[in-house]
């Protein structure tokens, strides 16, 4: 089974960071977001998938390359007008072949992909979708799903009083190819825009609702995994810090130097209390404090006296000397 990581959106509710560099290049323990997908997918035995870039693709290219470092034979799709959810996809379907996974290039997640496809493999139904119980219905997606996982409705961001399910679609689907038969025709997608491309196709607004009117089996496959779709700052602060935690089974990239605290850069002179994650060639002045939880990327530069406190600093940040900095994400601008 081939994967498709998608990669094209513009991260509208990541910026200001997201005007520097694509979604799926933020920040996790250091390490892009999507790479922590990318190595996922490898663990799992996907040595094929193809990415769709629109935003920064230079970026993500620049990054991943042909895939190897991560274990992954990479490819891309390029997209000079983006396609939506699934016209991208469809734009891959002569390289993804009859049975498929995509995922999202900018999820933070350890699901099991094992399990998934086995589920994926039981029924006829052309999709499973990972769906996952959620506590604020009004943030996502939400599948209404039968006894046997047989999904029989959506609702869209639902205030919890008036949510039919509490199972959010994580955007991480499995297909076969018959799902092509069911997109809208070239320039009748019910979710485009006057200046959207007629291969324009979205998952939600024509996929899903074309099969659920055609009566088309498709299933919901819950999972327990970590899942954190990281569509705001929130949310990337909160992925960060689950991940320093251990919350979610991502690598550190960067080695132990005592209990909880993991560094790339020489430490002296600085007093680092756990979780923390220090990465590569930081400049750290003397008497400088470090409390966890709190990563500092690649190539930061903190000044002498300065206290950092349950925060982010993403790779290339400064603190002046004599700083205090408290529950917040501190970046360079590009």
């Amino acid at each position: 089974m081939k994967a498709m990581i998608l990669a094209a959106g513009l991260g509208t509710r990541l910026r200001p960071i997201t005007y520097g560099f694509p979604k799926p290049m933020a920040p996790v323990l250091n390490r892009p977001v999507m790479e922590h997908t990318a190595r996922l997918l490898a663990r799992h035995g996907f040595t094929e998938a193809i990415a769709n870039l629109h935003w920064f693709p230079e970026t993500i290219e620049g990054h991943f390359g042909d895939g190897s470092e991560f274990g992954l034979d990479l490819s891309y799709s390029y997209e000079e007008q983006l396609l939506g959810t699934a016209g991208g996809v469809r734009k891959a379907a002569d390289f993804l072949g009859d049975s498929f996974l995509v995922v999202a290039g900018d999820a933070l997640t350890d699901i099991d992909f094992g399990a998934m496809r086995e589920f994926h493999e039981s029924h006829d139904g052309p999709v499973t979708m990972a769906t996952k119980r959620v506590a604020d219905t009004d943030q996502f997606g939400v599948v209404i799903a039968g006894g046997d996982g047989r999904i029989q409705g959506f609702q869209e961001k639902p205030d919890p009083a008036e949510a039919l399910s509490d199972l959010a679609n994580t955007c991480i689907y499995m297909f076969r190819r018959e799902v092509f038969d069911h997109f809208p025709a070239p320039g009748t997608s019910n979710d485009a825009g006057p200046e959207d491309p007629p291969e324009f196709a979205d998952w939600a607004k024509d996929v899903f609702p074309a099969l659920l009117e055609a009566d088309v089996p498709f299933y919901s496959h819950e999972i327990d995994a970590y899942w954190n779709d990281i569509g705001n700052l929130d949310e990337l602060r909160q992925g960060n810090i689950d991940a320093l935690r251990g919350a979610v089974a991502v690598e550190p990239g960067a080695p132990e130097v005592s209990e909880g605290v993991r560094s790339g850069s020489p430490l002296d002179g600085v007093e680092v209390s756990a979780p923390a994650l220090i990465g590569a060639a930081v400049e750290l002045g003397p008497d400088v404090r470090i409390d966890g939880p709190t990563i500092v990327g690649d190539g930061c530069r903190i000044g002498a006296g300065s206290i950092v406190s349950d925060a982010i600093l993403l790779a290339g940040a400064e603190l002046p000397p004599r700083s205090i900095l408290v529950g917040g994400i501190v970046a360079a601008r590009a």
